[in-house]
Parts: C-alpha cells; sequence; structure tokens
C-alpha cells in the first residue's frame, strides 16, 4: 500500500475540544465520563461533549442543523484543520479533494425529536429536513460544503468501524488518481436510539466502562467528531502505512467465537504496511469493555501478535463513539506518537488474568513509532489501521 501523510487532525469528545486537551487528559489520566444526564432513564455513564447545544452552525448551512453537524462543525473549528484544508485546496484544487466520512446513525437525533412533535395525524413537522439531517449522506455533504470543496463526498456506514474504514475507501480514491487528497473521519452523537438499542441488548455498564479488566460490566457510550486531512505527497507528522478489513458476518451484534475476522484485518493491514508484527509498538484495542468482545479481541491480538506488543484501549476515557471510534482512537494514537508514550486502561489495577497479551494498565513512557489500531462493528466488520510517525 502507498503511504499517505496525514497533514493535518483534530477532534473532540468527551474529554475536551482538539488535540491538546486530549493529550492532556490522558496524561493525567482523566476521563471524561458522567452519570447518563442525556437520557436519565436509561442510566450507566456517557461521553458526552460539552457545548454542543449552544453551538450554532454558519448562518448559510442551517439547513443541516442537527446535533451530529454541530459536533462536525466543532471539530473543524479545531487544531487549525479548516485552515489547513484551506491550504489543501489552494494546492490541489476544491475538486481535487473528496470527503469521506463515517457515522453509524447520522442525524438521527434530529427524527426523534420530529417523531416526538409529530402531529395528531402522524404528520412530521414542517421543520424537519430529512436530507440534511438524519441521511446518511448528509455529513459528508455538511462538511464538504463547510470546507468549499467540490470533489466526491461520500459516507460510510459500517456500524463502529465506519470512520475507520473511511481512511481506506478514500486511500483507494487517491490511489487510483481520482483525487489528490481526502477529508477522513466523521462523527457520532448520543441519541435515544443507540442508549435504549445497547440497554436493550443488556450491554451497558452501570459505572464508568473498564476495558480490559476481569470485572468489566460493559459498554459506556459517547460522542465524538474527528477529521483526518490525507494526501498523497507534502508535509505532515504522521502516515497512513496501511489498512487492513474482513466481514466474518458471524453474527449481527457478537464477533466470531474465534475472533477470525480481526485477525484477518490486523494481517491484512500488516501485509498492506509491509510490516512484521514485531514493527508495531502499540494496539490500540477497540476495546469496548463487554466481556465477549474484549475477551476475543484479546483472543485474536494473541494470535497476531503473542504478548510482546504493549495493547490497551483508550474508550475509559471516551466512551465507545461508535462510528466516531476509529477517528477519535487515530488522533489519540497520534498523540502518544507526539508524546512518546502508550496510554494504558483507565480505571483498572490490573487486566483480566484469562487474557494472554501484553495489556497496559498504566502509562509508560516509551518511542511509539507505529500504532496498530482497531475498530470492530456488528454485523462482523472489522478494519484495522496501521500509523506510523514521518520522523
Amino acid at each position: 500500500m502507498e503511504a499517505l501523510v496525514v497533514s493535518a487532525a483534530t477532534a473532540v469528545s468527551a474529554v475536551g475540544h482538539g488535540r491538546a486537551a486530549h493529550a492532556r487528559a490522558l496524561r493525567a489520566r482523566r476521563g471524561g465520563l458522567r452519570p447518563n444526564d442525556y437520557d436519565p432513564a436509561v442510566g450507566g455513564w456517557i461521553g458526552r461533549v460539552e457545548g454542543v447545544e449552544e453551538h450554532r452552525l454558519p448562518a448559510a448551512l442551517a439547513a443541516y442543523d442537527c446535533r451530529n453537524h454541530r459536533l462536525a462543525d466543532m471539530a473543524l473549528d479545531c487544531d487549525g484543520f479548516a485552515a489547513a484544508v484551506g491550504r489543501a485546496r489552494a494546492r490541489h484544487g476544491a475538486d481535487r479533494i473528496a470527503v469521506v466520512l463515517g457515522t453509524s446513525t447520522s442525524g438521527v437525533t434530529a427524527a426523534e425529536d420530529a417523531y416526538r412533535a409529530r402531529a395528531a395525524d402522524g404528520a412530521l413537522p414542517d421543520w424537519f429536513d430529512f436530507d440534511n439531517t438524519q441521511d446518511l449522506g448528509a455529513l459528508a455533504r455538511f462538511v464538504r460544503d463547510r470546507l468549499g470543496l467540490r470533489g466526491p463526498a461520500l459516507s460510510v456506514s459500517t456500524a463502529c468501524a465506519s470512520s475507520a474504514r473511511s481512511f481506506m475507501d478514500a486511500a483507494a480514491l487517491i490511489r487510483v488518481g481520482i483525487v489528490d487528497a481526502a477529508v477522513v473521519g466523521g462523527a457520532d452523537s448520543l441519541c435515544r436510539m443507540t442508549l435504549h438499542g445497547f440497554a436493550a441488548l443488556e450491554l451497558l455498564a452501570p459505572d464508568p466502562c473498564r476495558p480490559c479488566a476481569a470485572d468489566r460490566a460493559g459498554i459506556s457510550i459517547g460522542e465524538a467528531a474527528g477529521f483526518a486531512l490525507l494526501e498523497r505527497a507534502g508535509e505532515g507528522e504522521a502516515l497512513l502505512l496501511g489498512a487492513g478489513a474482513s466481514s466474518d458476518g458471524y453474527h449481527m451484534s457478537a464477533p466470531h467465537p474465534e475472533g477470525a475476522g480481526a485477525v484477518a484485518a490486523m494481517r491484512t493491514a500488516l501485509d498492506a504496511a509491509g510490516l512484521a508484527p514485531d514493527a508495531i509498538d502499540w494496539i490500540n484495542l477497540h476495546g469496548t469493555a463487554t466481556r465477549a468482545n474484549d475477551a476475543i479481541e484479546d483472543m485474536a491480538v494473541a494470535a497476531v501478535f503473542g504478548d510482546a506488543v504493549p495493547a490497551s484501549s483508550t474508550k475509559g476515557w471516551t466512551g465507545h463513539t461508535l462510528g466516531a471510534c476509529g477517528i477519535l482512537e487515530t488522533v489519540i494514537a497520534l498523540e502518544c506518537m507526539r508524546g512518546g508514550f502508550v496510554a494504558g486502561c483507565l480505571g483498572i489495577d490490573a487486566a483480566d488474568p484469562a487474557f494472554t497479551t501484553g495489556i497496559a494498565v498504566a502509562n509508560t513512557a516509551r518511542p511509539v513509532r507505529r500504532v496498530l489500531s482497531n475498530s470492530f462493528g456488528f454485523g462482523g466488520i472489522n478494519c484495522s489501521l496501521i500509523l506510523g510517525s514521518a520522523a
């Protein structure tokens, strides 16, 4: 696989707005989870982004207004990302930059609110704009319009692998010459559908999620948005070295019992990057803190890496941000590479003794030159990205 330059990146999540806020939270081991004040009847803890309710989109883009696009707009305002895209636009032209973004629910909160406000005859209110809010393509169109681009705009919805998968689809567009650069990433916002859905599956933890702990009790749902700018050439702090995906189709909501799809995605990513397993310095696990998913991911990682490479999940800081976790954890990986440390699992003293991989439970100072980051989704969808330092 041709390595692509990551020339800019940004994210917002429950731990803060922008990369510096994420780096501070990681180093201080300060999580962003809180008791569920979005839909208290569901219970559990959530990763809620501050300021979403008060945020306003630019007046010219008001038709796109929904929680998901507010999150995206907040991220575009961080870390000089929109300005970096503007410079890329000047280099390549507005029609030579694609927008490829992942989301699992898009602006479904707008539809939920509209349904609650429907008339006696069932008619939805006039203010509900499906095309510009809930439609899965709306996020990519909004970001393209917001950034003044004219290239292809694609939305990827592969459950919790969505924003990780966006890197692969954008890389394909660049590789075949359709575009010279791409804005990738995505957004997923808190909504009643996901909270009630995971509660119905009995997967929500009553307390903050604790990935890889022996007594882990489930997921804490979060929200986030983030973006990266991929280019064929140019200056950047990191490279997308390789990527791999698989779809084992074992079960709608349970992973393959031997982690076959996860193993395939990780091995494909290593092959694409031309790397041996021992070239990876840290594995950012999908690590949702459910009993089955963490155990089977441990089995899969052990099959590929043994116990020599430190592995951990950062969802204890942010919650599981669903379709946005791939981009959020890419930004976290960039901060760990920049700062020279592995972020150990938050809130646990020791890993599940049944695990056989090298689970990190504390921050460890060490050079982090290459990271493999896993994102797995319902339906047997698996995606692994390998990021490397450009230095």
